[in-house]
């Protein structure tokens, strides 16, 4: 793989106790949500910390795969509903200026498209709300197989506003994504998987977290250059037309560090010495 990891020498930013993270495997960052008594519901101090957390990972270079799963049952509950309650009795909420505003989306994940570094979602328990927008911004997603997911927004007169709807209907397609939003019911892990697409493994959940590890593993064995920039075609593909998404992939700052780096010229060599590949951290953009 790589001779340049050192996680003693990682110096996340600091964080409350409503967020935990770790450094489980060479390259990987796993990130908990620890509210297990309220469901992993977010607040604006978790959201905080994932914000800033995601933000010092996307800066930093030895980290090239991040994890999120959640401490206890659930994976994440979704908003706190009865602080949105609170708002909205006392006049003060904003919800179209927030979600227009809101760079990365629910609990700073939703809509993130600015990193290329793969997201694993390592579901642990039931998601619901915005604990399944984050999900499908994921781009591999480990279910227990007594997960449960739902958007029951309907059912509480609010939206599944932070990205969900165009996401899950590319994916699902429009009547499956509709049956999901429309009606609000709960699915099982298998039905998103198989259904609705958006899990792609489902397996025991003491499994879970070691399965996202593994697949996570068999990324970091792959270059850094490489994965990464593959990823940002697969986003930039959401955004443009084939041949638009095509040229505008090939000529970015991120395809300019694959082509002109050192992993490129490591991975030819170590193909035609018939030898594995040593990779190096890529460089910051």
């Amino acid at each position: 793989m790589s001779s340049n990891w050192d996680p003693l020498a990682l110096r996340p930013p600091s964080h409350s106790e409503e967020l935990k993270v770790s450094f489980p495997q060479e390259h990987v960052m796993l990130m908990t949500l620890n509210r297990p008594r309220h469901l992993n519901a977010m607040t604006p101090q978790l959201t905080t910390n994932l914000a800033s957390i995601l933000n010092w990972f996307d800066d930093e270079p030895s980290l090239w795969v991040v994890i999120v799963t959640g401490e206890g049952r659930a994976f994440c509950a979704g908003a706190d509903l009865k602080a949105w309650l609170h708002n909205q009795s006392s006049g003060t909420a904003n919800e179209q200026e927030n979600v227009a505003s809101s760079v990365h989306g629910f609990a700073s994940i939703s809509r993130r498209h600015t990193s290329c570094k793969p997201m694993i979602a390592a579901v642990n328990g039931s998601a619901y709300g915005g604990g399944v927008e984050m999900i499908l911004n994921c781009d591999i997603v480990i279910a227990s197989e007594d997960a449960v997911f739902a958007l029951p927004e309907v059912k509480r007169g609010v939206l599944a506003a932070q990205g969900v709807i165009p996401r899950l209907g590319r994916v699902a397609g429009h009547q499956l994504a509709s049956e999901m939003l429309l009606l609000g019911n709960t699915i099982t892990a298998v039905q998103a998987r198989d259904r609705f697409r958006f899990v792609n493994l489902v397996v025991e959940k003491s499994a879970v977290v070691p399965t996202a590890l593994d697949i996570a593993r068999q990324m970091a064995v792959n270059s850094p250059d490489s994965v990464q920039s593959s990823k940002e075609g697969l986003v930039l593909s959401q955004k443009h037309h084939f041949e638009e998404a095509v040229q505008t992939h090939s000529m970015s700052l991120v395809s300019k560090r694959l082509y002109h780096g050192a992993n490129i010229k490591e991975g030819l060599a170590a193909f035609s010495e018939k030898r594995k590949p040593r990779w190096s951290n890529p460089a910051k953009l």
